[in-house]
């Protein structure tokens, strides 16, 4: 007798169940701290690079004591950012069990115990904060206005309107400011703080609007807040914060202190490099249904690593090779 063919939906279930089985193995110290090692979420840690705005604008990039102190500066508000994390997934653990991939996280499979995640964020978060404190008083104060924030989002803010998406923005523009703090910054333009700021909430409501899609009827439950959107509104927000997001950057390359080293205002050249990666990022949502995840678009998709190459390689010569340049007799 040969055995019963197995229905394609009983093997996806079977495989889900075995990668939740593999998940829950918390008895070992290594499964512990490789579940530790997940819920911080390393990948993440690419939007902390914004800590290296003012360093890099400020013309101060190979200034090796400056670049030091931001380099540990990074350091930290990635451990910090860590903890939130931590405390995110542990307060969310009961509805992050019913979503379809973030049942898959350490804390909700089990495979890190909750005690132990909450030791973790507290030696994480402690600890960073005092390390902070001995580096730059300043740079620590930004840090605890950025936990408290986050805090706040996890227990609260994230489950009222429009506020959960100002929470998360802000923490953008922090990481701007903790890296201005921890360095003497002479030429910092304000205006690279709205174009930060601008900037992140174009990539979390684009973010919530691919969230609405892909979770439907269940968007609710596993986010209480997007209960509350629809994406008629989240659209007319996306056009709203693109337009203000290339306007104030457009008169950054204007009006900031930082791009007249060399004398010019050839911080207008980027201007394009700018345009086309938030239509890349538009065309990105609206056509090929992406942008739930924006780091992972970021680092998958080919022409706006391009285009962000581009802007940088720009910013670059007008920043560093031009002032020499045209200074030289």
């Amino acid at each position: 007798m040969t055995e019963r063919s197995r229905d394609p939906h009983e093997s996806s279930v079977a495989h889900n169940s075995g990668q939740i089985s593999q998940a829950r193995q918390p008895n070992t110290v290594g499964g512990m701290i490789t579940g530790l090692v997940r819920t911080m979420r390393p990948h993440q840690w690419t939007k902390n690079g914004l800590i290296y705005a003012g360093i890099v604008f400020d013309g101060q990039l190979f200034v090796s004591a400056s670049l030091i102190r931001v380099t540990i500066a990074f350091f930290m508000l990635c451990l910090i950012s860590s903890t939130i994390y931590i405390i995110n997934d542990i307060v969310d653990v009961e509805r992050d069990r019913v979503h379809p991939r973030k049942r898959l996280r350490a804390i909700p499979s089990g495979q890190l115990p909750i005690p132990a995640a909450i030791v973790s964020a507290a030696v994480l978060g402690i600890g960073t904060l005092i390390g902070a404190a001995l580096l730059e008083w300043r740079f620590a104060v930004v840090l605890v206005i950025y936990l408290a924030i986050h805090l706040l989002y996890s227990f609260y803010l994230k489950h009222i309107v429009i506020l959960d998406l100002l929470a998360v923005t802000s923490g953008f523009v922090l990481r701007v400011l903790a890296g201005v703090v921890v360095i003497q910054v002479a030429a910092f333009s304000p205006w690279l703080y709205a174009a930060s700021g601008l900037l992140a909430l174009f990539l979390v409501i684009g973010k919530r609007r691919q969230e609405l899609i892909e979770m439907g009827s269940n968007a609710g439950i596993v986010r209480p807040s997007l209960a509350q959107y629809n994406l008629p509104l989240l659209d007319e927000m996306l056009r709203m914060v693109i337009t203000g997001t290339f306007l104030t950057y457009l008169f950054y390359t204007i009006e900031s202190p930082s791009v007249l080293l060399a004398g010019t205002k050839l911080g207008l050249v980027t201007v394009p490099f700018v345009l086309y990666a938030l239509f890349r990022y538009m065309y990105l949502i609206h056509v090929r249904g992406e942008g739930s995840a924006p780091d992972e678009v970021l680092l998958k998709d080919r022409p706006l690593q391009v285009a962000i190459v581009l802007w940088g390689l720009s910013f670059m010569i007008i920043l560093y090779v031009l002032p020499g340049v045209l200074t030289t007799p």
